[in-house]
């Protein structure tokens, strides 16, 4: 048995996107009109805010050091000064679309990522949301989160959030080998995080989360199993276990270490199936796509209970049909389209300064993939998806010889109803997405690098 998913991991081991959106950025017009977004949102909020609510995504793009393993849009500095000057415009972006609601937003999830979202004081912090909320609906029942760096996460900050509703918070951990850390420029000793994780549960955060990375330089499956053990001892709700991508022609600070002191295939294979062994083994759900739970958590309850919902932020127990980004790289998703902001900091001031909206790229999406769209959102949160008879000369084309293949593996069930995915085949969600992604079945373009991760 061992053996037999060492040869599907090897075989399924290829460049696919991870799907958090379909179609994904690089199929994305390179320029979208500010205009005809500015519509587009209008429109949608008109519709779905009301009955829905929307999410709300805040980039801080701030370190004070570079961690080379990240592929994150942000920007080092140890200058903290820099942070009115940010918010300042953040809170510029967010008037700039109020000015085309035509009510006050219903805030439902709200997440802050970055770059180092801790890097900002308690009190700017409070500050910026304060803003904000004075000028929205919270929905009764919200989901708000943020991500925090062990290292300068304070007491005070998550006081701070907590008080402001905050009830989930994801700490970076990657991993815990002292010469992983080193080579990744991310020393942080584990007292660090446990230190972090108990102010958490003694404030009465009741979801914490911790990234693990795989595939780090030096990373020996000596080291990464301990450090698996020690961060199951905190018992965090949930984990993300992610596979490392090396991309140096995107993310420079990869650059900076031996590209010989990648783990091989093999040993990255290696790493994957012992982390998953050993979360499942002591009480964790794989819930899909890297993700692990415990069952008294919410995201473990909206798997089961099938209302799990995918989008820019990852795995969500809210679905809204609006996701607002905002901030410096921001991706916001109507429904029906995407944008995203300048990915540069300067570009971006200029545009809010000068009272328009920073978007740059994005993609209005068409029926068919609006349809498509909604096959990979169920297989990758519920496992499962029903066909319809308007796109099957589209699925007997592209999708149906890739499931005949998939299908020889017990990855899936499937006939021309629709499709499920075998116990197995929940280790190869992102390859059975790929079978629905026509924009990446019908390309032809030719690059020097590889544009997506390979799925482990």
């Amino acid at each position: 048995m061992i053996d037999k998913m060492s040869q599907l991991l090897t075989k399924y081991n290829i460049p696919v996107p991870r799907y958090t959106s379909y179609p994904t950025v690089p199929f994305w017009d390179e320029k979208i009109d500010k205009d005809k977004w500015a519509n587009v949102f209008y429109q949608q909020f008109s519709r779905y805010n009301a009955s829905e609510g929307l999410s709300l995504y805040l980039h801080l793009p701030f370190c004070e050091s570079m961690c080379t393993f990240c592929g994150c849009n942000k920007k080092i500095t140890t200058r903290h000064e820099v942070e009115e000057e940010y918010m300042a415009s953040l809170l510029k972006e967010w008037d700039i679309y109020l000015s085309l609601m035509q009510e006050k937003p219903l805030i439902k999830e709200l997440h802050i990522g970055g770059g180092t979202p801790t890097f900002f004081s308690p009190e700017n912090l409070t500050y910026l949301l304060k803003n904000i909320f004075d000028k929205s609906i919270i929905h009764s029942n919200p989901e708000f989160s943020f991500e925090g760096h062990p290292n300068n996460t304070t007491r005070e900050h998550l006081q701070a959030l907590y008080d402001l509703g905050f009830r989930r918070v994801s700490f970076g951990v990657q991993d815990n080998d002292m010469e992983v850390q080193r080579i990744i420029n991310r020393i942080q000793p584990f007292e660090n995080v446990k230190q972090v994780t108990d102010w958490a549960r003694e404030i009465g955060y009741s979801s914490v989360n911790f990234d693990l990375v795989y595939g780090l330089p030096k990373q020996i499956s000596v080291g990464l199993e301990k450090t698996i053990y020690e961060v199951i001892s905190l018992r965090p709700d949930r984990i993300a276990f992610y596979s490392y991508a090396h991309v140096p022609w995107t993310s420079k600070g990869q650059r900076l270490f031996d590209e010989n002191d990648l783990p091989d295939a093999s040993l990255k294979l290696q790493l994957y199936t012992m982390g998953s062994r050993l979360f499942t083994e002591n009480g964790y759900t794989d819930i899909g796509m890297d993700h692990f739970s415990l069952p008294g958590d919410d995201l473990y309850k909206a798997w089961k209970e099938g209302w799990l919902h995918r989008n820019f932020m990852g795995y969500t127990t809210q679905n809204t049909a609006i996701l607002l980004g905002l901030g410096v790289s921001s991706i916001s998703d109507s429904g029906n389209a995407f944008a995203q902001n300048q990915k540069n900091l300067h570009d971006y001031y200029m545009d809010v300064n000068n009272g328009r909206l920073a978007v740059t790229k994005g993609y209005i999406l068409t029926d068919e993939d609006i349809d498509f769209r909604r096959y990979i959102r169920d297989i990758s949160c519920e496992g499962k998806t029903k066909f319809n008879n308007r796109n099957m000369g589209l699925l007997e084309q592209f999708t149906f010889p890739k499931l005949k293949l998939m299908e020889s593996d017990r990855l899936i069930y499937w006939d021309e109803e629709g499709l499920e995915v075998t116990r197995t085949g929940r280790n190869f969600l992102r390859n059975v997405c790929s079978a629905f992604d026509l924009h990446l079945l019908r390309s032809t373009r030719q690059t020097a690098n590889p544009v997506f991760s390979k799925s482990v």
